[in-house]
């Protein structure tokens, strides 16, 4: 048995599972042609971000603090990403998917993201924060500008470093966390859920960390046992947060 084959083997059954199920929602829902990329799907909601919220504060007539904060917060964020993928676009993103699949993604998650927004400008969730206004603004802040650094930098290390030379990538920003990317995604995410101050970002993104990310890192730490030097990498790095765990 080769090593790939191992792997492989010791993978998680519920992490196969969870990862069959997703790929068949996101890519293959009943069936049919394949006429749009998932990137499509993806950067559609990530570019309307910032419209979608614009339009808010003008529905709504709310031009508090907390609404334009929250706009200039989760609409960068969708710019952002969208530079990133025009710049060094992940290949997981290319993929053609169904009609079906394509309509899960959005409104089985994506448009998920959008209710965080709507929640907080229509007023629907009046947050009571635990800190001073300015102060919480300052944490959320300073959370999604981190995180997206972190996202952005793993990202682009990922994408140049694999044109050149396949394996692991154990420097840059690999060398103490092993899943950075989705450190900063969650840092992102985990800043807007703060800004609301409501349960419902909570379930949802608690769904999509347990139910996607973690089962993403299992898979490829999975993928990454495969190299002979991976069992030195991950003695001297930590699964997401340094020091931490």
């Amino acid at each position: 048995m080769n090593q790939t084959q191992v792997a492989q083997k010791s993978t998680p059954k519920i992490a196969l599972l969870l990862r069959r199920l997703t790929n068949y929602l996101t890519l293959d829902f009943l069936g049919g042609p394949r006429l749009w990329k998932f990137s499509w799907v993806i950067n559609f909601q990530k570019a309307g971000t910032f419209f979608f919220l614009g339009f808010l504060i003008w529905y709504y007539q709310n031009t508090s603090s907390a609404a334009w904060v929250y706009l200039a917060m989760h609409g960068s964020y969708g710019i952002v990403w969208i530079i990133k993928d025009l710049a060094f676009p992940d290949a997981n993103w290319q993929k053609r998917i169904t009609i079906g699949g394509g309509l899960v993604a959005f409104f089985g998650v994506l448009f998920w993201y959008w209710v965080f927004g709507w929640l907080l400008i229509s007023g629907t969730v009046k947050p009571d924060y635990p800190l001073p206004h300015f102060i919480w603004y300052c944490l959320c802040i300073s959370l999604c500008i981190i995180g997206s650094v972190i996202m952005i930098a793993a990202d682009a290390q990922k994408f140049f470093t694999l044109r050149v030379q396949k394996g692991l990538i154990t420097d840059g920003m690999h060398r103490y966390i092993r899943h950075p990317n989705y450190l900063g995604e969650m840092m992102i995410y985990g800043s807007f859920a703060l800004m609301v101050w409501h349960w419902l970002p909570v379930v949802i993104l608690a769904y999509v960390w347990l139910c996607v990310f973690a089962v993403n890192m299992v898979l490829k730490e999975a993928s990454m046992s495969r190299y002979p030097e991976w069992a030195v990498y991950k003695k001297n790095s930590w699964w997401l947060i340094p020091w931490v765990f």
